[in-house]
């Protein structure tokens, strides 16, 4: 992967995000938060692996 690519950039900093929610929330102790948080972590990185898996299955990368 030679060039930027935006997409995988996007999602880089929404999982970075997520983690420091997790964190974040830890420290207030708000175990909604620190669920929400995870899920959306999951899901994010989730979608990531998938969009890339796609993505190098039709040659993109």
């Amino acid at each position: 992967m030679n060039s930027f690519q935006p997409i995988f950039f996007f999602f880089a900093v929404l999982a970075a995000a997520c983690i420091m929610g997790i964190g974040i929330f830890i420290a207030e102790r708000s175990l909604l938060g620190i669920i929400f948080s995870t899920i959306a972590l999951l899901v994010t990185m989730g979608v990531g692996f998938m969009m890339k898996k796609r993505m190098r299955e039709k040659g993109e990368i």
